[in-house]
């Protein structure tokens, strides 16, 4: 026989950002506790809405599934003395799984004889496991911010203020933080009211019966819905981000969508500004035409009924027109300020105490965005271009509206700069250097934006290691994973010739000339094993099978576009339908490298070579060898594999031809030398011993 059981957390109002991770949460802990406990179910449900969690199990078992197991104890010479009584420790090991010691039996493994008991364990009912396992569960649930309440110990997201527990129709018996169980919910806070629910399949139908769907999937389906119905009907491209449509399904419990209008003389402002200002102060989606040009209008989500729309709507409209005068008299008051008169206020914004102010970030961005400039041997004006994109960076920081809108860094950056006069490359490239902004953005469309953007990124890492502030498990607080990837995905986005090693050699000489708390070489090498990991990321991404990644990443990733090259090219010769031809070369450079690592010498003497398959494997390396370089210089990957993949046979011949370790010396270096010839051309595509069979 089987009962549903539902478990709800009635709460004040839960941030919008907490609720789908709590949701999630509860799940994946009520399916862990009904494995470990052996209770049987058909399906784990979750809701969830800004005023409650619920999970509903459906199908639950009414008693623990019935367990019997033998358990392996010691072997049977330790069991058993001389006199064939059993031993203290057999006696131990019976008491320790309680059983009787005359019900110990003997079983062969592995040639050795054990002791084993056998244990059976009846399932209890599950009614008896629910008023412990219920409020433990309630209160495992951890959040990103707690809070305490009353005099009460327990710290959680927000006060608990009603809970239901049915298993059936039976209350589930407890209470927390004076909170009783019972079987009453509570409706909309304003549409609705408490209400019975009398057996756990119910409760979604009593909670709509009060103005409350507590479905997440259904609630998302209705907004979307009376979005797409909106657009239609007024021929509108309404632009929803993911994120804000998230938020808005869990601010809401009953989601009518419906729309309002501002005045079109504010449309003088940048989009950009106006939909930062509708999106982060007031959740609401704004409006596009078939050009993806800013109307006059927007779309919102109330949490409530169609009743009086029209009031709802002139009262958003009163709010949104205050926020875009706001918006409007920090555009007016920056669009008087001056770029040099910027740069001298970012002197007394401190960056990080250890590493200076804002502006002597820029500084340093500046240098180090000329090297990388140089070395990519730009042209004259782009060379200018990058210089002045430098130096004028990060001046919006001190405007009004990127004080009020953080995020608009960049943006604003771009507008102030272009209407003061400055190149329209120097200008795009202030807002690009930026990008990408976030692990679903794109990097820098533009070469100026991205060398100054590697740049800005660069120091921001290099002066973080060189302070010891490191990136390690959840913690990242500068976001240096992000940015680190940003860097990876903009290198090959544009496919720049400058390796990693390069880009930290010239941030730490730039962050040397202040004096380096850390040794370089360690923050060197600390910098190598981050970025290693966020190209094995990129890889990820791209499908690389795991066995590819680690054998690629074992040759190294300084040269991050080749090094993604390298994954493509083996990834395809090490498929299901080439390995079979491909396997004798991976078996011979596996066999190469492991004998090369014996030479202490890479120098060949022709006159040495003993037998013909000396010479021609030599002679096969030398043409290999060119082929190979060439291949690497225009990134030919293929081609460099190839190259590589044509030793297979002679490398094969030699072995069967010649003994490399033979007694005498000269001919065993020798021999080693050539082997070591091989093995550097070969290390430099991938370690290929981590490729699975």
């Amino acid at each position: 026989m089987a009962r549903d059981l539902l478990l709800e957390i009635g709460l004040e109002e839960v941030p919008a950002r907490f609720v789908r991770g709590a949701m999630d949460q509860l799940k994946e802990k009520t399916e862990k506790w009904l494995a470990d406990s052996r209770l049987d179910y058909n399906e784990v449900k979750t809701y969830a809405t800004p005023r409650r969690l619920a999970v509903h199990i459906i199908g639950l078992a009414d008693k623990q599934t019935d367990i019997s197991e033998e358990v392996k104890g010691p072997s049977r010479k330790i069991a058993y003395d001389e006199n064939g009584a059993l031993s203290k420790p057999a006696q131990g090991f019976a008491r320790s799984q309680g059983v009787d010691p005359e019900s110990l039996f003997i079983r062969e493994l592995a040639g050795v004889e054990y002791v084993y008991a056998k244990k059976s364990s009846l399932g209890v009912e599950t009614a008896s496991l629910l008023p412990d396992a219920l409020p433990a569960l309630v209160t495992s649930l951890t959040f990103p911010k707690n809070m305490r309440w009353g005099n009460y110990e327990l710290r959680y997201v927000r006060p608990i203020r009603w809970l239901i527990a049915l298993h059936g129709k039976e209350i589930v018996p407890f209470e927390i933080t004076g909170v009783s169980t019972g079987n009453v919910t509570r409706g909309h806070r304003f549409l609705g009211e408490d209400t019975v629910v009398e057996e756990p399949k119910l409760y979604v139908e009593r909670l709509r019966a009060q103005n409350v769907i507590v479905d997440v999937a259904e609630r998302e389906k209705a907004i979307v819905a009376g979005i797409q119905s909106l657009s239609a009907e007024r021929g509108w491209n309404i632009a929803v981000k993911e994120d804000l449509l998230e938020e808005v399904l869990f601010l809401v419990e009953t989601p009518t969508v419906l729309t309002g209008s501002f005045d079109p003389a504010f449309l003088q402002i940048p989009q950009e500004v106006l939909i930062t200002s509708m999106r982060e102060h007031q959740r609401y989606f704004p409006v596009l035409d078939g050009e993806g040009r800013l109307l006059p209008h927007f779309v919102t989500v109330r949490n409530g009924d169609n009743a009086s729309l029209d009031v709802v709507s002139r009262g958003n409209e009163k709010v949104l027109r205050a926020r875009l005068s706001d918006a409007k008299f920090f555009y007016e008051e920056d669009k008087k300020l001056v770029i040099n008169d910027a740069l001298a206020k970012l002197e007394n914004i401190v960056y990080h105490e250890e590493l200076g102010t804002v502006a002597d970030k820029v500084r340093r961005v500046r240098i180090v965005a000329d090297r990388i400039a140089r070395h990519l041997r730009l042209a004259q004006d782009d060379l200018a271009d990058v210089s002045r994109t430098a130096d004028i960076c990060k001046f919006d920081l001190v405007s009004q509206m990127v004080y009020e809108f953080p995020e608009l860094q960049g943006i604003m950056g771009e507008d102030y700069a272009r209407k003061a006069g400055e190149r329209d490359s120097v200008a795009r490239a202030i807002n690009e250097h930026y990008s990408p902004r976030n692990a679903g953005d794109k990097p820098a469309a533009g070469l100026i934006g991205a060398i100054v953007g590697i740049a800005d990124k660069l120091d921001t890492i290099a002066g973080c290691f060189s302070i010891g502030i490191i990136p390690t498990g959840s913690q990242d607080p500068y976001a240096l994973r992000r940015q680190a990837a940003g860097i990876v995905n903009t290198l090959l986005a544009h496919e720049l010739e400058i390796t990693l090693a390069e880009l930290f050699e010239i941030a730490l000489d730039v962050h040397a000339a202040r004096g380096l708390k850390r040794e370089a070489y360690d923050i060197n090498k600390d910098m190598q094993e981050f970025f290693a990991l966020r190209v094995k990321n990129v890889l990820s991404d791209q499908a690389i099978r795991y066995d590819v990644v680690d054998a690629v990443l074992g040759a190294g990733v300084a040269d991050v576009r080749r090094t993604v090259l390298r994954a493509h090219a083996l990834q395809a010769a090490n498929s299901e339908s080439g390995k079979a031809e491909f396997r004798p070369a991976v078996e011979a450079f596996n066999r190469v490298c492991n004998l090369a690592a014996k030479a202490d010498s890479k120098q060949v003497d022709a006159n040495l070579f003993a037998d013909a398959a000396e010479g021609e494997l030599y002679e096969a390396w030398q043409q290999a060898h060119g082929r190979y370089l060439t291949a690497i210089a225009q990134a030919n990957m293929d081609e460099a594999l190839s190259a590589l993949s044509s030793l297979s046979g002679p490398v094969a011949a030699f072995f069967g031809a010649v003994m490399v370790m033979a007694e005498d010396e000269a001919l065993r270096r020798n021999r080693l030398a050539i082997l070591a010839l091989a093995a550097d051309d070969v290390k430099q595509f991938a370690n290929f011993s981590k490729l699975s069979g």
